[in-house]
């Protein structure tokens, strides 16, 4: 339902999901005569296709000559004509989409724009004028909810209400957006309010769906509560906020006031407050400035924005932020009266703010001759220089603290520093010097007159603003005090001048003469003083700044790590400052260690702050640092530090100094520098064999790793299989952690291997059968010596080689000689002469492996240092060691 803005039409829209829906226009300031209610002045049945879908957007222009209805297919139809007179209408459906209509609103002008929202886009569609027929243009890919979507007829921007924020559509697109956080229901625009309804909330609130989109919420919506609230975008504020029983189902304004329609049948009415009420409400609330801005808005004249702006100044003075309040008061300059102001500012720290407030009073005309005068007396009070300088010179009892405080306030810093040094404040004399007037040189020279009591805490105090401005003498000065050969400089006059006959010459000059420190202050006013002929003599002199020629002062040198906070930020001075206490020979071991690995760290930073030869070169020079078998670094730090700058170097030599290779190759392993893995296992790889299974395993470790790799897999497989380091199964095992590696590359390797084996096989298994058959033989020998008679046919002597007479001596290895040619006696245990040493060596063989069948420490060795365990089990096995013990 729709009513037309100035006029008694009403624009009704019924549905039926049986049948289309109906559009009837009614004019409700004539009655039908025949039911006696609103005259009805057209009907129409709206198209959707026969598709049975519920309307979920409605627009129409004021003039009824162009409708649109949405539906929840995703559909939008345009009904153009003549309602009011009811000459007929055409219907045509221009848009259609998978994702239901959330909001149809139209923008007229030359061109009848009509901008369509769903649940996931916003477009627009020109439906009359220059671009008609042309598709609907994609504004933007978010969509809005049903009733989130209106039209601003002031500006005629379209306003969309999204969870995060109210957007703004203009003729050129999307223009401003306004955050407000939180679903939206209902949005509606009221003057320069934007109306925004909230969903009730719930504790177990699911996300919003499609058919809650369309179809609103349960039964149970009537008794949840909903919040309204009013927004002013322009000044980005919160105008009205209200929490409401029952939940809102549409929102609209008329006669000037805003109205609220709840499910329950209730109508609130909201009424805007007047500017001077909204005013007192913000000044309530401290809001001055949005008090301000509100009244420009408005269009207020000069005289109450002062007010507003004086009402904000007051606020700003009691909260101490007196700058601000102020500007506050010279903006209401106008109309203020200047005593209000004044009063306020006559404390002296505001004495700044009292001049300019005096000074805008002077240029706007509006200043009394007590105002010039209270202008001027604030002049005296900061720049009388004549008055100030008698007041410190005279010599008379005065406050020593107020009086240095007043000069460093109003910026008489060498005044200062006159007091101090005449009352011996050396600290603060320091403290002037650098934190006023910021002569670090003269600051930097006078603590180094002193003696190392006095010097010491003072050069600690300013070291980092010393070493800053005055680097090389600051770091000088270090570098004397803890090396023990610190000594005061002293002033001592190069050429005596002439003494000046009469005459008076400035205070300043007269106590340069008492006091040995170069203060020469040109512009101090000179005061009329006795003249000492003597000290004006010394004083008139040229001074040069001398170390004590008696030697170094005697003070206990302190430990060098009480100076490297000083030195933060300073890394080039820290350094020269630690190989200078380096090459002192009389350093305790502890404070050695304290400098070279400080020192080192130094030059870690310093390289990661470089690029190019300038980080190699300090890398060169913390690798010189800690290369070598006596360095003063513990190698945990040295490790952690490297570590942390990502020092490769240093990780390796301290590790390579330790032996732990290993490591070595896992610390570039894990930082994937396959390079590096490379290059330490061609060093390191022969010294220790298992970095091979090691890098089998890295290769294989991700295709980059083995691109990186390239032949250098080929490589290792060759080494652990020429050195036996590991069993082709565990080769296998490794490369099929992960599918890195494929048959192609270890295709090779394999074949060799399988090869190899085969070859080996058939070397066994052919040396198998030859003992095999010579053991059958020797057993058939055995048996037929012991069975069988032998016949000997031997005719001529194994020894002498002459012919056998008797008598003769027969051999079962068929050797036969004369028994002459034996010369032994007893035949029974006579051996034949040619196979006794074959007899020996094996009774001597046979004999040692019987000693050693019990020596179980040389089988554990040996199966230790073997490559080949199963031979070297199989050997030891033939010796008899796993034989059982022989029972007697």
């Amino acid at each position: 339902m729709k009513q037309i803005n100035g006029s008694s039409l009403l624009v009704t829209i019924s549905e039926d999901l049986s049948n289309e829906p109906t559009l009837k226009v009614w004019v409700l300031d004539k009655s039908d005569k025949k039911t006696g209610g609103p005259k009805c002045l057209s009907s129409l049945s709206i198209q959707n296709g026969r598709k049975q879908f519920p309307i979920s957007a409605f627009a129409a222009l004021d003039n009824l000559s162009q409708l649109a209805v949405g539906f929840a297919n995703g559909s939008v139809t345009v009904v153009r004509g003549d309602l009011i007179n009811d000459r007929g209408a055409k219907q045509r459906t221009v848009f259609e989409s998978e994702e239901p209509i959330t909001g149809v609103e139209f923008r007229d002008g030359p061109t009848t724009t009509l901008y369509l929202a769903t649940t996931g886009r916003l477009l627009t569609l020109t439906i009359s004028g220059r671009g008609q027929g042309q598709p609907a243009k994609n504004l933007e890919d978010h969509g809005c909810g049903v009733g989130c979507m209106t039209v601003d007829k002031e500006s005629g921007d379209i306003v969309v209400a999204r969870d995060d924020a109210i957007y703004f559509y203009g003729v050129n697109g999307r223009g401003p957006s306004y955050a407000y956080e939180g679903p939206k229901q209902l949005v509606s625009v009221f003057g320069s309010f934007v109306a925004l309804v909230t969903p009730p909330k719930t504790d177990t609130a699911p996300k919003p769906g499609m058919l809650r989109r369309f179809v609103g919420g349960q039964t149970n919506d009537l008794y949840k509560s909903s919040t309204f609230a009013l927004l002013d975008t322009d000044l980005k504020y919160v105008a009205h906020t209200e929490t409401l029983v029952a939940q809102i189902r549409v929102v609209f304004a008329e006669c000037g006031d805003l109205f609220l329609l709840t499910l329950d049948g209730k109508l609130f009415r909201y009424h805007e407050k007047t500017l001077s009420q909204k005013l007192e409400i913000l000044y309530q609330r401290d809001l001055y400035v949005l008090a301000i801005n509100l009244a420009q808005k408005a269009g207020v004249d000069n005289s109450q924005r002062n007010t507003i702006l004086r009402k904000y100044g007051d606020y700003l003075h009691k909260k101490g932020d007196y700058d601000t309040a102020m500007q506050q008061y010279l903006k209401a300059i106008d109309n203020t009266e200047p005593s209000q102001v004044i009063r306020k500012f006559l404390d002296s720290q505001r004495i700044n703010n009292l001049i300019e407030y005096l000074e805008e009073l002077h240029e706007q005309d509006k200043a009394t001759v007590d105002h010039t005068t209270l202008l001027l007396n604030c002049y005296a009070k900061l720049k009388d220089t004549e008055k100030l300088e008698t007041f410190i010179k005279s010599g008379t009892n005065f406050d020593l603290e107020t009086a240095i405080a007043m000069c460093r306030q109003g910026g008489y810093h060498d005044q200062a520093v006159f007091l101090s040094k005449k009352h011996g404040e050396h600290d603060r004399v320091v403290d002037i010097l650098i934190e006023d007037s910021k002569d670090y040189e003269e600051a930097l020279d006078y603590i180094s007159r002193h003696e190392p009591e006095v010097m010491y805490p003072n050069l600690m105090r300013y070291a980092r603003s010393l070493l800053e401005h005055c680097p090389h003498d600051a770091t000088q000065l270090f570098l004397d005090y803890y090396t023990g050969r610190f000594s005061p400089k002293k002033d001592v006059p190069l050429a005596p001048a002439p003494a000046t006959p009469g005459g008076a010459v400035s205070t300043v000059q007269n106590l340069a003469s008492f006091i040995p420190l170069p203060y020469r202050q040109a512009t101090s006013v000179p005061t009329p003083v006795a003249q000492d002929p003597t000290q004006n003599a010394l004083s008139n002199g040229e001074l040069a700044a001398v170390d004590d020629a008696q030697g170094p002062s005697e003070y206990d040198v302190p430990k060098p790590r009480t100076a490297f906070s000083s030195f933060v930020d300073h890394p080039d001075q820290f350094i020269v400052f630690l190989e200078a206490c380096l090459q002192e020979g009389n350093m305790e071991e502890k404070d050695k260690v304290d400098l070279h690995t400080t020192l080192f760290e130094v030059y870690l930073e310093v390289a990661a702050s470089k690029t190019g030869p300038g980080k190699l070169e300090w890398e060169a020079k913390a690798r010189k640092l800690i290369d070598g078998q006596d360095i003063s670094m513990d190698a945990s730090n040295v490790l952690l530090l490297s570590h942390l700058s990502n020092f490769r170097d240093g990780t390796v030599l301290v590790r390579e100094q330790q032996g732990l290779r290993f490591d070595i190759f896992h610390s570039y392993a894990s930082a994937g520098d396959t390079a590096g893995a490379i290059k330490a296992l061609r060093k390191y790889g022969p010294e220790e064999p298992q970095l091979y299974p090691a890098a089998l395993a890295y290769f294989t470790s991700s295709p980059k790793v083995l691109e990186e790799a390239k032949d250098e897999l080929d490589v290792v497989l060759k080494k652990i299989d020429e050195d036996g380091l590991m069993a082709p199964l565990q080769v296998i095992q490794t490369l099929s952690t992960n599918a890195v590696a494929t048959m192609g590359m270890v295709k090779k390797y394999l074949s060799d291997t399988i090869e190899r084996e085969r070859k080996e096989i058939s070397n066994n298994r052919r040396l198998i059968e030859s003992y095999r058959d010579e053991t059958d033989a020797k057993r058939k020998e055995m048996d037929e010596l012991g069975n069988k008679s032998v016949v000997f046919q031997t005719r001529r002597c194994s020894a002498c080689g002459g012919s056998l007479d008797l008598p003769t001596v027969h051999f079962l290895c068929k050797h036969s000689f004369h028994q002459r040619c034996l010369n032994q006696v007893g035949y029974e245990e006579m051996e034949c002469p040619k196979c006794a040493p074959t007899n020996n060596n094996i009774r001597a063989f046979r004999k040692a492996q019987e000693e050693s069948a019990d020596r179980h420490e040389m089988f554990q060795d040996a199966l230790q240092r073997s490559r080949d365990k199963f031979g070297t089990i199989s050997e030891f096995f033939g010796r008899g060691v796993m034989a059982a013990p022989a029972t007697e």
